[in-house]
């Protein structure tokens, strides 16, 4: 069994909770320098430990035609390896120049082991939540694995996706909420799912920005369809994740999601992040605080 990562301890122990952010995908190497940079000086003003977060390949997109990304070798390159001399200095070089953790996705098995040389949490992306030789590959990296329940799953199904983090020897693992699939192109973010999750005994995140897409919900020129999204509801979602307890917070950010080429509707101005993160902070030092008001019900129990 591998040991428990010094990341991990640090994100379980956070007070009120931890942030993973960033641009949904890699844009360009300027974009994503420019990113890390805003959002680690509003993270570190607020006293949020933070996560910087972003893709290299949206493979799951719903048309062939949506922007994917710049791939894997290439924003790996971008996200550690810029600016700084020969590769085998580099990485040293911008973790301490940014001193940030990575996260970003992983598709197929096989991006595993060359991930885990980069990132400090490799996700697991919602349709992929069950697929067990994915999972068993990115527990066998040692790095923390992030979750994101499938938006056709319970929550009780985290529990056999962490138990199987756990079974290869990883016990570095977290489970993300991001919504669950309700009717026709749309989603609903069920708050009890927050506390149910925690019988995978592990951290439990909160995706606020995918939980609020319309999947394939704009139809494109030239055929084709998008996500669409409802960015103006990602305070209430947010509010409601930070309430009932939630460990850590996932969201996408974007100076100008307008021009965002992917899930632009759903990925929040980075103008607006500080007193975001600001009022969330308040709400959970209020509704989190390490005493929590428990209720026996033991009694009331058929």
């Amino acid at each position: 069994m591998a040991a428990t990562s010094p990341l991990y301890n640090k994100l379980k122990d956070a007070e009120p909770f931890f942030l993973l952010a960033g641009p949904n995908v890699i844009e360009s190497e300027e974009h994503i320098l420019r990113m890390a940079k805003h959002i680690k000086h509003i993270a570190t003003k607020v006293g949020l430990p933070l996560v910087f977060k972003s893709s290299f390949d949206k493979a799951n997109r719903t048309s062939s035609k949506s922007f994917r990304g710049p791939g894997m070798a290439e924003g790996l390159k971008i996200i550690m390896f810029s600016f700084y001399g020969s590769p085998t200095q580099i990485l040293e070089k911008v973790k301490v120049a940014y001193d940030l953790p990575i996260v970003t996705d992983v598709h197929e098995s096989i991006q595993c082991e060359e991930v885990g040389k980069v990132a400090d949490i490799i996700q697991i992306p919602a349709f992929l939540c069950r697929q067990t030789d994915l999972l068993v590959a990115a527990a066998q990296t040692g790095k923390i694995i992030n979750i994101k329940k499938g938006q056709f799953c319970a929550p009780s199904v985290m529990n056999n996706s962490a138990e199987k983090i756990r079974l290869a020897g990883n016990p570095n693992v977290m489970v993300c909420e991001r919504g669950t699939m309700f009717g026709y192109n749309d989603l609903i973010v069920d708050p009890r799912n927050f506390e149910w999750m925690r019988e995978a005994n592990c951290p439990v995140v909160a995706d606020i920005t995918h939980a609020l897409q319309q999947p394939a919900g704009k139809k494109l020129e030239g055929g084709g369809v998008a996500s669409g999204g409802l960015r103006e509801l990602i305070p209430c979602i947010a509010r409601t994740a930070v309430a009932v307890g939630v460990d850590g917070i996932f969201m996408e950010v974007h100076d100008d999601p307008l021009s965002a080429p992917v899930d632009g509707p759903t990925q929040w101005p980075l103008r607006h992040l500080e007193e975001l993160l600001e009022e969330l902070i308040a709400i959970a030092r209020v509704t989190k605080g390490k005493q929590r008001f428990q209720i026996d019900l033991t009694p009331y129990r058929d």
